[in-house]
């Protein structure tokens, strides 16, 4: 796993973390409000350079999670559907209400409103994406289209009888 660097910054009634662990760049953060985040000075934060709106705006815009928010100590409120969005040859996406559980001890590892899950097998930051699929130029294998679609829900599931005996 990665070494974890994290930072709080805090004005008023609202304090942003950044976990640089989880961070892969996409950068909508620094397109949303380039006064706030800009990466070319230190801090490299600035949260008085924008409105509450701007930067929770902002802040959820982030589709890793790297960028998080409270609101006067509350965390930021959940998706109020869960969604999963697989990436053309990158990540998949998670956002909603997510716990992720190590699968060895049953350990809840992080829960989160949004989180980027590493598809390509190459992360060092596993489960979550850390842009190793562009290191490894991974190229997603696109499943092909069956040769007849199934018809009805019984041909893709068909029904099971459990009061039978054997």
């Amino acid at each position: 796993m990665t070494s974890v660097t994290t930072r709080t910054y805090t004005e008023g009634e609202i304090t942003v973390f950044w976990d640089s662990s989880r961070c892969i760049h996409v950068g909508n953060c620094l397109r949303a409000q380039p006064e706030v985040f800009n990466v070319r000075r230190r801090p490299w934060v600035m949260l008085e350079n924008g409105t509450l709106e701007e930067i929770v705006d902002a802040v959820r815009s982030c589709p890793t999670g790297a960028l998080r928010y409270e609101l006067s100590g509350e965390p930021e409120p959940p998706y109020e559907h869960t969604t999963l969005v697989p990436i053309p040859n990158g990540p998949l996406l998670v956002r909603g209400h997510v716990e992720v559980v190590d699968a060895n001890n049953g350990k809840v590892l992080t829960k989160e409103n949004r989180l980027a899950l590493c598809r390509c097998g190459n992360t060092r930051n596993s489960p979550f994406c850390d842009n190793s699929h562009r290191r490894v130029r991974f190229k997603e294998q696109v499943p092909e289209a069956p040769a007849t679609a199934p018809e009805a829900p019984s041909d893709i599931c068909p029904p099971q009888n459990f009061d039978a005996t054997a």
